[in-house]
């Protein structure tokens, strides 16, 4: 069985921010930073001990979805094995 992805235009700029994406997030509280995980949607501040949304979710996609959505693909049969092929392709290269 073939199927066919439908073709859509991705902006450059959506590949560069991928690219540049941090792998830990700042956040200011209490007086004191601390890093989380960039895709986390709440912490717990080391000073107060409260949970803080860190995270926001608005109408509006950010880039921290389409991080999402590929998680989320990730989970489906042999995806991660095709995952773990293309990051050895590009190591090599």
């Amino acid at each position: 069985m073939t199927t066919q992805t439908a073709s859509i235009d991705v902006a450059p700029e959506l590949l560069e921010a991928i690219s540049s994406f941090p792998t830990t997030r700042e956040i200011m509280h209490c007086g004191t930073a601390f890093q989380v995980s960039p895709f986390e949607i709440y912490a717990i501040c080391p000073v107060c001990t409260r949970r803080i949304k860190v995270r926001s979710f608005s109408a509006n996609p950010e880039l921290e979805d389409v991080f999402d959505r590929v998680f989320e693909w990730l989970e489906k049969p042999g995806a991660l094995e095709l995952m773990s092929r293309r990051q050895s392709q590009l190591a090599d290269d």
